[in-house]
């Protein structure tokens, strides 16, 4: 096992890339996201099928591409199409896992990318969905990764950008979304957070190397669901370092 030889971000690419299940599908983002999909393409999952918004599904990230619309996540694919194929592909419900970032989660998983602050005059004006809601909404297991703060992890947050479980169980489902879809995992620098059955709040699942349960529930501006046995998330591997170093960005455009 490496020892504290990586940084933070090759952690989450790590923590991210190993929840995907061979065989699925996965909406992909840039930056983090791109990353943990060429890793569990190599290492975990190699049937796995990432779809990018701008039209290329099924590309084999053997290079990997600096944004979402690159010529890079057409190459080897199954399909090269465009934006509204893809956005429909996820409404019928062809798309297994989608990645997610926001300024602001709340326990239900909602997630905030448009503005900080009260309208119609806020603090900050972000860029706003883009494609988040529609991952969001028709996704059926999201994962979200983010910074860990209680800036970021508060109790309500200022707009609904991308629907999470809403307003608790239920929820979605009257809003007219897919039963049984959701958010899934919240991936962050300290913990990786999944989403109670009953109550559809989120729980500590497993904190990281060197991080306690209680700075998590300190960096969460919510009650955390804790259950009865918190797990521990291994550092990354030597393999998954230089297959990540090495192959997947040797030029460290991120990492």
């Amino acid at each position: 096992m490496a020892e504290e030889n990586y940084n933070g971000t090759e952690l989450l690419i790590c923590l991210a890339a190993r929840i995907m299940e061979d065989r699925s599908s996965a909406f992909i983002g840039t930056g983090v996201p791109m990353l943990a999909a060429a890793l569990a393409k190599r290492l975990y999952a190699p049937n796995l099928v990432p779809v990018f918004e701008f039209g290329g599904v099924g590309s084999s990230l053997k290079y990997l591409p600096r944004g979402v619309g690159e010529s890079k996540t057409f190459y080897q694919a199954q399909v090269a199409s465009g934006i509204c194929d893809i956005m429909e592909t996820a409404a019928r419900g062809f798309i297994t896992y989608g990645f997610l970032g926001g300024a602001q989660i709340d326990m239900y998983g909602n997630l905030n990318s448009t503005v900080i602050g009260p309208q119609p005059h806020p603090k900050v004006r972000m860029p706003g969905s883009g494609g988040a809601n529609d991952v969001g909404s028709f996704c059926w297991h999201t994962i979200a990764i983010m910074q860990h703060d209680v800036r970021r992890f508060v109790p309500k947050i200022d707009f609904v950008t991308t629907p999470g479980y809403l307003t608790g169980p239920g929820a979605r489902e009257e809003a007219g979304l897919f039963p049984g879809a959701g958010p899934y995992r919240v991936v962050t620098n300290l913990a990786v957070m999944g989403y109670e059955e009953t109550s559809k709040r989120m729980m500590l699942l497993s904190t990281n190397p060197g991080v306690t349960a209680d700075q998590v529930v300190a960096a969460t501006g919510f009650e955390l669901v804790l259950p009865a046995a918190v797990g521990r998330n291994d550092p990354p591997t030597d393999e998954e370092l230089r297959i990540l170093r090495e192959e997947i960005d040797p030029e460290h455009l991120y990492i």
